[in-house]
């Protein structure tokens, strides 16, 4: 498997073809599935079945992008420091933070 060369498959695109090859959902429910358009859904689904198909004719190995799905990096946010404008990642579902900076507690977005 090490010498295969991968073809990456995005979150999006293996979600798209669970809903629609695997559940058989149309590509209007599908989109609805994934709070996207109908157009774009049939886009990713377009994209990820000719990846798919390029693994299993040309013998690539299939490899499932280990980076965040789009709905968790849209759970986190920049914050910026009242105190001392330093910008740091924060979980938004945290009521309060410590600025690791200057130590000071915030709550949301400045």
């Amino acid at each position: 498997m090490d010498n295969l060369e991968e073809v990456i498959l995005e979150h999006d695109e293996l979600e798209a073809l669970k809903l629609a090859d695997f559940l058989a959902l149309s590509h209007e429910a599908g989109a609805d599935k994934m709070k996207i358009s109908r157009a774009t859904f049939g886009r990713i689904i377009e994209k990820a079945r000719y990846k798919i198909t390029d693994c299993i004719l040309n013998g690539k190995a299939i490899r499932i992008n280990e980076t965040y799905p789009e709905n968790i990096i849209n759970k986190i946010k920049k914050d910026k420091c009242g105190r001392c404008d330093n910008r740091r990642s924060i979980n938004s579902s945290s009521l309060k933070t410590e600025c690791p900076k200057c130590k000071k507690l915030t709550g949301g977005s400045k």
